[in-house]
């Protein structure tokens, strides 16, 4: 495996101690999740390389951008991350499972983002900018062992989340109906969904939702990322272009 660094266009993230490498889902959710003008505070649970930490610190000016991580060779790559960026001053990394977390911290955040260990055999990933890897067997049985119960993360979520705040998740499109059967629970309720799929004639592989615990019309639309081998289409390249260096 290379050990360059895999280089966006404001800042460049080092995986090779992270088994959950950079790959479409993280960019996107970090790329399509809502920023708003007051978001002071920001949480990543499972933050890995530390990616949707640094994408939100360059679409922000939140001043507090936390993250979560226990796996130790991840831990310290996002650490090592944080410290290389333009934003290392907003950026913070708990080595902690979110649990023991949940228990010491008294604060709330503004925005909670997380790309959460899941793992389906059925599910491949799409075609990727260059540069990029497909799901290695190794990080699809990261994904298995690592796994987090939706219910314990959406219960962590409904305790560190604001009042007016907002959860930014992505998943595989089937399990989007028990995610928000869990949710509605705890009263967050969705107000944003984007189905994604890897090209016109495939099923739908992610969604990606937005919860709050205010009511509002739900939003849903559908994002496809390329119409062939690396044709990736205009809805794709507005989304990620601020970030990846060829689009």
């Amino acid at each position: 495996m290379s050990k360059k660094p895999f280089v966006f266009k404001q800042f460049s993230v080092n995986q090779e101690r992270c088994a959950m490498k950079i790959g479409t889902d993280s960019v996107l959710l970090g790329a399509w999740t809502s920023v708003k003008d007051n978001t002071f505070s920001v949480l990543d649970i499972g933050a890995g390389t530390g990616i949707l930490s640094l994408m939100l610190a360059q679409r922000s000016h939140a001043e507090v951008i936390d993250a979560i991580e226990i796996d130790d060779g991840a831990y310290e790559e996002c650490v090592d991350n944080f410290e290389q960026s333009p934003w290392g001053d907003r950026l913070f990394c708990y080595h902690a499972a979110l649990e023991e977390f949940v228990n010491e911290i008294d604060d709330k955040y503004d925005l909670i983002i997380s790309n959460p260990p899941f793992y389906s055999p059925s599910l491949a990933s799409p075609s990727l900018p260059e540069g990029e890897k497909l799901m290695s067997n190794a990080r699809k049985t990261a994904r298995f062992q690592d796994a987090m119960p939706f219910d314990h993360l959406i219960e962590s979520v409904s305790k560190l989340l604001s009042e007016d705040g907002i959860f930014s998740v992505i998943i595989p499109f089937k399990e989007e109906e028990k995610l928000i059967h869990l949710a509605s629970k705890l009263n967050l309720i969705p107000n944003k969904i984007l189905h994604i799929k890897g090209t016109p004639t495939s099923e739908i592989k992610r969604s990606l939702i937005e919860f709050s615990f205010s009511k509002s019309d739900l939003k849903t639309d559908s994002l496809i990322i390329e119409t062939s081998r690396h044709q990736y289409t205009e809805d794709y390249i507005n989304l990620t272009k601020d970030f990846y260096l060829k689009m």
